[in-house]
C-alpha cells in the first residue's frame, strides 16, 4: 500500500487541491491500483521521466522507490540502457549515474545467497517489502528459499498445518530479525541462528526496524500440509519490540 504525504507537506496552504490530487489520487488511487504491480509502475514512471528529460530529485525519488519495489540493479541498468536509444543518450547517462548511486549497496542484501526478486506472489501477507530467491525447485523433495526482509518488514501471523510431520525450518544468514510464537515472547534472531517451527503453531517472523534480514526457509515434509495466513503484526505492537 502506497501512502504519500509529500504534496501536503510541501503545499498545504498554498495549493491544497494539487496536494490532494498528488497524495490521494495519484499515489492513493493510481499507484495502489492492483492491475499493475508496484514493480512495473516504478519502471513505467522512470521511463516517462527519463523520456521527458526530467533527471532531478523527482527521478532519484522514483529510482529509490523502484529499488524498494523490487526492481533489481540489473533490471534498472538494462532499462536505462535501452532508454538511451529511445529517449536520448544524455538523458540515460544522467539517469544511470543517479541509479548507480541509489544501488551502490544493492549487492549487500540477501547474504551469500542473494536478494532474489520482489515477493509479488505473497505481498498481501507482508507489511513492507520482501524478496525471494528460490534455491531449489518446487518439485524437489526439499524446497529451500532465501527470504529477505527490508527494515521493518514482517509477515503476518501464520500456521503451517499438517496432520503428521510438517512445519518449517529457518536458518538465519544475514542481518537481524524477530521470530515469535503465539503465547511466547519474541525471539531475537541473528546470523547463524536456527529456528524449528512445529506444525500447527501460530507464529510470525521478519526484520528488525532498522536492519535488513535474510533467512533460508525450508518446508518440512508432512502429510496433509497447508498454510493458513492470519492477521498482520500491527505497528502498535511491532514498534515496541
Amino acid at each position: 500500500m502506497v501512502k504519500q504525504t509529500a504534496g501536503r507537506d510541501a503545499l498545504t496552504g498554498f495549493a491544497d487541491d494539487f496536494a490532494r490530487y498528488n497524495d490521494d489520487v495519484l499515489f492513493g488511487e493510481v499507484w495502489n491500483n492492483p492491475n499493475i504491480s508496484l514493480h512495473n509502475r516504478s519502471m513505467i514512471t522512470i521511463s516517462c521521466l527519463v523520456g521527458k528529460g526530467i533527471v532531478d530529485d523527482s527521478l532519484k525519488y522514483h529510482i529509490t522507490t523502484a529499488k524498494k519495489n523490487g526492481v533489481t540493479k540489473e533490471e534498472m541498468a538494462s532499462m536505462l540502457t535501452q532508454l538511451g536509444f529511445y529517449a536520448g543518450w544524455p538523458n540515460a547517462w544522467a539517469a544511470l549515474k543517479m541509479a548507480r548511486e541509489v544501488y551502490k549497496d544493492g549487492g549487500s542484501h540477501g547474504g551469500m545467497f542473494g536478494l532474489g526478486s520482489f515477493n509479488e506472489a505473497y505481498k498481501q501477507y507482508f507489511i513492507g517489502n520482501s524478496y525471494l530467491n528460490p534455491l531449489t525447485k518446487p518439485t524437489d523433495n526439499v524446497h529451500i528459499t532465501n527470504v529477505t526482509f527490508e527494515p521493518g518488514c514482517r509477515n503476518n501471523w501464520h500456521i503451517h498445518h499438517a496432520t503428521k510431520g510438517g512445519g518449517q525450518l529457518l536458518i538465519c544468514v544475514s542481518g537481524s530479525g524477530w521470530y515469535q510464537e503465539e503465547g511466547r515472547e519474541p525471539q531475537s534472531l541473528n546470523e547463524g541462528d536456527v529456528v524449528v517451527i512445529r506444525a500447527n503453531v501460530k507464529h510470525w517472523h521478519g526484520a528488525k526496524k532498522n536492519c535488513w534480514f535474510s533467512h533460508l526457509a525450508m518446508e518440512i515434509p508432512g502429510e496433509n500440509t497447508s498454510n493458513e495466513w492470519c492477521e498482520p503484526v500491527l505497528d502498535e505492537y511491532y514498534n515496541k519490540l
